[in-house]
């Protein structure tokens, strides 16, 4: 009988998700099948079930980009907004490179073995955050909900398509002042460093810079803070120097942030 039921369940749960599901080409030719095989497993397929019964989300609308550590799927709550949904990799072995960056943060001094509890941490610790980020007024996608290995959040983007990045987009001298800005106030106001800031990390909106992709980022009291805050601050200045924008010297920055 219980076979029986299980196999009941995850039929709805199948005919939940896929039913009302859209047909959607992924540009970066993300393989369909190995969204089936690695992504949504059982237990996530469970998780975005119990996203849809607790109202977060009404259906999926199919996968828009892809990483080695996550997919991002295209939602849809209640209301007919979008919703991004990140979910994190639990097969991949990429997480364990990750371990430096919750090692030494004071908020997440727990860690226990094994890559499941690793990325169900990774991603807690990124939508705390983007809650702090948020909640300091810093531009990033507003945090919704998160469980296990699946984080929602506000969708950066336009009819399914992802905002283009900093990396795609033509740059100017008023970006590069945002982007130092956006470095500045997160440590000054959320307390953090990103620890992964660059032009794969950064939306441009009509509204201005928006920043994603905050799984990395330290509080100001772990260990390497400073020298994670450095290196944002070189990538980005390298980035925008190869654009032919005028950076301000990496350590001024760095001084003029910390005082």
């Amino acid at each position: 009988m219980t076979d029986i039921l299980s196999k009941k369940l995850e039929s709805k749960i199948d005919n939940k998700l896929i039913s009302k599901r859209k047909r959607t080409k992924l540009e970066d030719g993300f393989k369909k099948g190995k969204v089936v095989n690695e992504v949504l497993d059982k237990p996530t397929v469970m998780t975005l079930y119990k996203m849809i019964t607790d109202h977060v989300i009404a259906y999926v609308n199919g996968s828009v980009s892809a990483g080695k550590e996550s997919v991002l799927f295209w939602g849809v709550d209640e209301h007919d907004a979008n919703v991004a949904l990140k979910i994190y990799l639990v097969s991949t072995a990429n997480f364990k490179k990750r371990e430096p960056y919750i090692l030494g943060d004071p908020r997440f001094s727990h860690l226990k073995k094994g890559t499941k509890n690793l990325v169900y941490l990774w991603a807690k610790k990124e939508y705390r955050n983007l809650t702090q980020c948020y909640e300091a007024g810093i531009p990033v996608p507003r945090p919704l909900y998160v469980t296990n290995n699946v984080l929602a959040m506000e969708f950066i983007g336009d009819g399914g398509a992802p905002a283009k990045s900093l990396l795609t987009s033509e740059v100017d001298e008023n970006d590069y002042a945002q982007a130092i800005s956006i470095l500045g106030d997160l440590y000054k106001k959320a307390k953090l460093v990103h620890g992964d800031f660059s032009e794969y990390n950064i939306f441009k909106t009509e509204k201005g810079l928006v920043v994603f992709d905050l799984g990395s980022g330290v509080d100001l009291r772990h260990p390497n803070a400073q020298e994670f805050l450095k290196r944002d601050i070189n990538n980005i200045g390298r980035f925008f120097k190869k654009r032919g924008i005028l950076v301000e010297d990496s350590d001024k920055i760095f001084e003029d942030i910390v005082k």
